[in-house]
């Protein structure tokens, strides 16, 4: 069942939004070669812990981390570790979400870690215009698979290929709600958007084929093929002024990462 959040709680989740926000921030600027992904984990945590809200990830059906560090071609869920050092070159996805007086928020960007390839630079430009092109499509009126099809047919356009086997989602009370919103799809398609519904868009984009398989930690997702792999999401109300984006300052403008 959709759950439609009133302005109130709209409100609380932006305020969760905004300390997800800063910590990928700060998490950005610190991605440096030779930190280490646990040391990003422990960062996330206490800054959480000094705002009032708690990881939404540690803990979530056994998730031993606070942030997803997936790194080149981990996909999602990659774990924390302190014998897990950045390299120069590499790619890092940072997933992140937080829970503040009962309402969650959760969004996630990929970063190059000191100088990246012209062909990681532009997986990571593709994924986040993917982003942007399906935000854009969270208007009253439309559908889920406006949304879908709006991701799917930039990253396509572009050469790369979406993840099926992981999702958008439905947010607010709890981290995952009704409705699933694939990254691929038909415009026209699925339920309508309404007043209040608020999403979680998350496009994975392969810069190979999209297939995806689990490592032995049964946590961290890698390509099929060793492609790299991107992610970026933001969580986004429907509102009768367009879409709102509640893992972000009102202020901010140009891209949406």
């Amino acid at each position: 069942m959709v759950i439609c959040k009133s302005p109130a709680e709209l409100d609380k989740m932006h305020r969760a939004g905004l300390i997800v926000w800063q910590v990928l921030e700060e998490m950005r600027s610190m991605a440096r070669p030779g930190v280490s992904t646990k040391e990003l984990d422990e960062f996330a945590e206490k800054y959480v812990g000094k705002s009032g809200g708690h990881p939404a990830f540690k803990g979530y059906r056994g998730y031993p981390g606070s942030v997803c560090t997936s790194i080149n071609q981990e996909v999602v869920h990659g774990i924390p570790s302190p014998s897990r050092k950045l390299r120069d070159g590499d790619i890092l996805s940072m997933d992140f979400g937080v829970e503040l007086d009962g309402y969650f928020a959760d969004a996630a960007l990929t970063v190059p870690v000191g100088k990246a390839s012209a062909e990681r630079q532009k997986l990571l430009r593709v994924t986040r215009e993917s982003l942007e092109q399906g935000i854009d499509k969270v208007r009253l009126g439309n559908r889920l698979g406006d949304v879908s099809a709006a991701v799917q047919q930039w990253v396509e356009k572009n050469g790369f290929s979406v993840v099926r086997e992981f999702v958008g989602h439905g947010i607010g009370t709890r981290m995952h709600e009704d409705p699933q919103l694939p990254n691929y799809g038909s415009a026209g398609q699925g339920a309508r958007l309404q007043e209040g519904m608020v999403l979680a868009i998350e496009p994975m984009v392969n810069a190979g084929s999209p297939g995806v398989r689990i490592l032995h930690d049964e946590w961290t997702a890698v390509t099929s093929d060793g492609s790299d792999s991107a992610h970026f999401e933001h969580t986004v109300a429907v509102t009768s002024n367009g879409p709102w984006i509640l893992t972000r300052p009102d202020s901010a403008s140009g891209p949406v990462w």
